[in-house]
């Protein structure tokens, strides 16, 4: 996996959001911001980031800064490595909806260093893009 890297992505989102206009919205929904963090669970000796330790990174660094709310998806990654062999990992995507333009980009870009950091990752893959949502 290659490295995510984050360039002004709070105001680029902010553009790509209109400003805040809602009007692409459906009636009874608002515009947020929808993250989502694939982290994978191993390095090349293995499995590191078992169900206990993922939890204990979960309660310990996401959810302090995501009080409001979060969901988390078992995934299996697979990707090309260097020697052109298939890897695969379990992974999991962490996805958090923030309303445009707030602090949920320089939040996560902290849970990204500290997972990488921790647990030795190459990277952590972010994909942003816009939703509609209603509570």
């Amino acid at each position: 996996m290659g490295t995510f890297v984050s360039l002004g992505l709070t105001a680029l989102l902010a553009a790509a959001c209109g400003g805040g206009d809602t009007s692409a919205c459906p009636e009874g929904t608002e515009l947020f911001a929808q993250y989502d963090l694939y982290m994978g669970r191993s390095d090349a000796s293995g499995e590191i980031v078992d169900d206990a330790v993922w939890t204990a990174f979960l309660d310990e660094t996401v959810t302090p800064r995501f009080p409001d709310g979060l969901t988390v998806l078992d995934a299996q990654g697979r990707w090309r490595g260097p020697d052109g062999q298939v890897q695969r990992e379990r992974s999991r995507v962490l996805v958090v909806l923030a309303p445009p333009g707030g602090d949920a980009a320089r939040l996560l870009d902290e849970v990204s260093e500290e997972y990488k950091r921790r647990f030795a990752q190459e990277s952590v893959l972010r994909v942003v893009q816009n939703a509609c949502v209603s509570f």
